[in-house]
């Protein structure tokens, strides 16, 4: 297979993203350009430091490179700052400078944290993603975010701040749980519905072969992934405007993760729950059609991700968890509905009432 390589446009501030398999070992090669110092803090979990930390530290020490090792527990509940101030106490203990580079290895969690470190250490030291996981790699390494959770809310404690690139090495993929890839597909059914109607076709005729995790079909789906985020990332890079569309699903998913503590549903499985119910609550309001809206419950569905919001808790709690949202304004809760299969809108007018109808409510099809 091919390595593909696209630019994330940001002009003085511009990175590539490399996709292909069995390509760990360009880490060293990419790593020149992006730090001049010599020490590279890889940060990483046992579990996918054990499977791909080799490689990578290979290839970072012939490219000169001393290599400072970090593991930080696996799971979303030590996405906090008690995390990030022992990765602190680890680069100050390791002589990391400011010339030193921040390799993020794993999934979103770790790159969220690892990044969250290297842009408040010393103010800023370089970083790079490489992304283990179909989610990381289809979007939380691509465009800068990065951040702690809160228990009052998911990412509530963060940055933007760019990485200097981004290795996807679809490869790594082979060794995830089906559950893991399911839960990246929700991420990938998103930009179909956000930005690329044809996209979204692809999916629905090459679903199998990506469960299946043919890694041409994998390469696939990431390249595009990433060239639709990169787009709306170069466009609108601190969401002010555009790039809240890629929050499509968001709302509703990040409050069921905080009503669950964030342990009962992975991030994508979430999103999916939550794409399928603002796609009725767009359908409610008129603006999506039926069919469209049968068409993404379906690819959910085959995808074998949640359709349906549990209903342990009533409307009043999801609208306080709602409110907690980041892109909420004086109270107004955010929610991206999609008009059509490749198209969305933010709405931000929509009263409780009609939220908790087309949400929880009997919407036609629903």
């Amino acid at each position: 297979m091919k390595t593909r390589e696209l630019i994330v446009p940001l002009g003085r501030r511009s990175y590539p993203v490399i996709i292909g398999a069995g390509i760990l070992d360009l880490a060293g090669l990419q790593s020149a350009a992006a730090a001049q110092g010599e020490k590279v803090m890889v940060i990483t979990n046992s579990t996918v430091g054990g499977l791909y930390g080799r490689p990578v530290r290979e290839s970072l020490e012939r490219a000169g490179r001393t290599v400072v090792w970090a593991e930080m527990p696996d799971g979303e509940e030590y996405k906090t700052l008690e995390t990030v101030a022992a990765l602190y106490d680890q680069a100050f203990s390791a002589g990391l400078d400011r010339g030193g580079l921040v390799v993020a290895l794993g999934g979103g969690v770790v790159g969220d944290v690892a990044g969250f470190a290297a842009a408040t250490y010393m103010r800023g030291v370089a970083f790079a993603q490489v992304p283990t996981t179909l989610l990381a790699q289809v979007d939380s390494s691509v465009g800068g975010k990065v951040g702690v959770n809160h228990p009052k809310g998911k990412n509530i404690i963060g940055a933007f701040y760019q990485p200097r690139f981004v290795l996807a090495d679809v490869r790594t993929l082979c060794t995830l749980p089906a559950r893991e890839i399911r839960a990246g597909l929700a991420e990938v059914i998103k930009y179909g519905v956000i930005r690329d109607a044809a996209f979204f076709a692809w999916l629905e005729e090459n679903l199998d072969r990506l469960l299946g995790l043919r890694e041409d079909a994998l390469a696939e789906a990431v390249y595009h992934s990433c060239r639709i985020k990169a787009e709306v990332v170069a466009a609108d890079e601190t969401e002010q405007g555009l790039r809240e569309v890629l929050n499509f699903g968001h709302t509703v998913g990040h409050a069921l993760e905080s009503l669950t503590s964030y342990r009962a549903y992975r991030h994508g499985e979430a999103v999916a729950a939550g794409m399928v119910a603002e796609a009725r609550l767009a359908m409610a309001e008129g603006m999506l059609s039926e069919a469209d809206y049968r068409r993404l419950c379906a690819l959910v569905a085959r995808a074998g991700l949640p359709v349906e919001l549990p209903d342990r808790w009533g409307p009043e709690e999801w609208l306080e968890h709602f409110t907690r949202d980041k892109k909420t304004r004086d109270g107004r809760v955010a929610f991206v509905l999609p008009t059509a299969i490749g198209r969305v809108v933010v709405r931000q007018d929509l009263p409780s009432y009609a939220v908790v109808s087309g949400l929880f409510g009997t919407a036609k099809g629903g």
